[in-house]
C-alpha cells in the first residue's frame, strides 16, 4: 500500500490568498513550503487509486501527481482514480468533487450525514448516480474499495460544517475517521478531530500510519495571531500542544505519525521553529504536498 499526500494544509492553503501572517509571509518569501488543502491518494496495487477527501485544490493536485495521470492504452478519457472517501461535509473536504464531473466514473464513500449533505445540494447533481455511485460507510463495518483496498470508519468528535451551523451555539457533531487496509498494513486518516476518545485512541493504536489533524499548535492560535476570533476547538480541531492537546493525548502511539491539515498560522510549518522541533522530538512528522509514504 502506498499513500501520497496531495495536499497538507487546512482550508485556504499556505500561503492563504488574503493573509500576511508570519507563516504566509515566510511562504511568499520562499522560507516555508507552499501547501494546498488536504487530500491524500492511496493505492494497494499501483493502478487503482482512492482519494481521501476532495479538496478545492484537487485539479492542481492531480496534475502535480504523475501516478494520477490518464493511463496509456485506456482510451481518450481515463483516470486511475477509482474511488473517493469523505470524512465529512465541510467545503474543504468535498468541494473538489466538482473537478471530477467530466464523465469519469468512480465510487464515492461517505457516512450518512455527508451523503445527505451532498444530496441536498443540487450542484453535486453534476456527478450523476449512473457514473458516481454513492456508497454509505457502515459504522462499524468494512467495505471493499478499489484494487484490493479495504475501508472502515470510526466516529470522531468534530463539528457541523460551517454552512450548516445556523444560529445554534452548539456546533459539536461527530465526523468520521477512515482506516484503509491492504497487504496486512493499515493507515488512519483523521483530518478533523476535536478530542481523543477511547474509540479514537483504540483505532489509532491499531494502525501502522496515522495521518492526523494538526490544524493549530495552540487552541487560541487564531486569536493571538489576529487572524480570527475562534479557538481551534470551536472550529472542530484540538490543538497539538498543551496537556489536553493531541501530542499528550496520543503519547505512546507506535507506528508512523504524521500531522496534516495544518493551518497557515501554525508555526510547525516553519522548519527551524521551536514548535517544529517539539513535534519532531515527540516522533511526529509534518506533512508536505507530494510526500509519499509506504506504511
Amino acid at each position: 500500500m502506498t499513500a501520497i499526500v496531495l495536499g497538507s494544509a487546512a482550508g485556504g492553503g499556505v500561503p492563504q490568498w488574503n493573509c500576511r501572517c508570519r507563516v504566509c509571509a515566510a511562504a511568499r518569501e520562499g522560507r516555508v513550503r507552499p501547501r494546498t488543502q488536504t487530500s491524500v491518494a492511496v493505492t494497494a496495487d499501483g493502478d487503482a487509486w482512492m482519494l481521501l477527501n476532495a479538496s478545492p485544490d484537487l485539479r492542481a493536485q492531480i496534475l502535480a501527481t504523475p501516478a494520477l495521470a490518464p493511463r496509456d492504452g485506456e482510451g481518450l478519457r481515463d483516470s486511475p482514480i477509482a474511488a473517493v472517501a469523505l470524512t465529512g461535509a465541510e467545503i474543504d473536504q468535498m468541494a473538489g468533487l466538482l473537478h471530477m464531473r467530466e464523465g469519469h466514473g468512480f465510487d464515492l464513500f461517505a457516512d450518512a450525514a455527508t451523503l445527505a449533505a451532498l444530496d441536498a445540494n443540487p450542484m453535486f447533481d453534476a456527478l450523476p448516480a449512473d457514473r458516481v455511485a454513492r456508497r454509505a460507510l457502515p459504522a462499524p463495518g468494512r467495505v471493499a474499495g478499489p484494487g484490493g483496498l479495504v475501508i472502515e470508519s470510526f466516529p470522531v468528535p468534530g463539528k457541523r460544517p460551517l454552512y450548516l451551523e445556523g444560529d445554534d451555539a452548539d456546533t459539536a457533531s461527530d465526523v468520521i475517521g477512515v482506516i484503509v487496509a491492504a497487504h496486512g498494513r493499515k493507515l488512519a486518516f483523521v483530518p478533523e478531530i476535536a478530542a481523543v476518545t477511547p474509540i479514537v485512541r483504540e483505532a489509532l493504536a491499531a494502525v501502522d500510519l496515522v495521518l492526523l489533524d494538526g490544524t493549530v499548535f495552540t487552541d487560541d492560535e487564531m486569536i493571538t495571531t489576529g487572524t480570527g476570533r475562534k479557538t481551534g476547538r470551536r472550529m472542530g480541531h484540538m490543538p497539538i500542544a498543551g496537556p489536553d492537546g493531541s501530542l499528550a493525548a496520543l503519547a505512546g502511539l507506535s507506528g508512523r505519525r504524521v500531522y496534516l491539515h495544518i493551518n497557515n498560522t501554525n508555526p510547525i510549518l516553519i522548519e527551524d521553529s521551536a514548535e517544529r522541533r517539539t513535534v519532531e522530538r515527540a516522533g511526529w512528522q509534518v506533512a508536505h504536498d507530494g510526500l509519499e509514504i509506504v506504511p
